[in-house]
């Protein structure tokens, strides 16, 4: 296994050491989930790029990354609504979309790969990634130094430039989702 699948594999340990350092009460728990979060977050980018830099970039490596990178963010979105970090019924349609997306463009690659087509992320999904990833980690840091209040009195800002970025992921989620089917729309043709 190279470096950056590596990096991807790592990715996916912190996954559930960010949700049990989530839900486990102590003292500023969601601080330092934030930086669990933060750190797989990076692995990402370490792991693009040593890919690219050492020419390492591998099927398997573009299947491990983009998984890792959604059950990250689908992780940390599920656990933020059942803690109210998100606001419940909005954060819920939020996270729907957020899936519906996923799931469309995963079973949108199962269908190129049964036609031998590996299809990477494009430059409007690092974007989403790139959102969702400051958006959460935001959130989690508004709650991270204010453990007692169940809404972070004084970061609001942090707290609303989190949202803000959190909805604009979602849009972005949307976009991507569409110019991804339609730049990929010939892997649904029949032949």
């Amino acid at each position: 296994m190279n470096l950056p699948n590596k990096l991807t594999t790592l990715r996916l340990i912190m996954i559930p050491v960010f949700i049990a350092v989530f839900y486990v009460d102590f003292p500023y728990h969601y601080l330092v989930a934030a930086v669990v979060f933060a750190l797989a977050a990076f692995t990402d980018f370490l792991d693009g790029y040593f890919a690219r830099k050492l020419n390492l970039v591998t099927n398997l490596g573009k299947f491990l990354d983009s998984s890792a990178d959604k059950v990250l963010v689908l992780a940390a979105l599920c656990v933020m609504i059942d803690s109210h970090l998100l606001p419940f019924v909005w954060g819920g349609i939020a996270a729907s979309i957020v899936i519906a997306r996923e799931i469309m463009i995963s079973c949108l690659r199962m269908i190129a790969a049964g036609k031998g087509v590996v299809m990477a992320a494009d430059k409007l999904g690092k974007i989403k990634t790139f959102l969702q990833d400051v958006s959460i980690f935001l959130i989690l840091l508004s709650f991270g130094f204010f453990p007692e209040a169940s809404f972070p009195s004084a970061m609001n800002v942090v707290y609303a430039i989190g949202l803000a970025l959190f909805a604009l992921s979602v849009v972005m989620a949307l976009v991507s989702g569409v110019n991804y089917v339609i730049v990929n729309r010939k892997v649904l043709t029949e032949n």
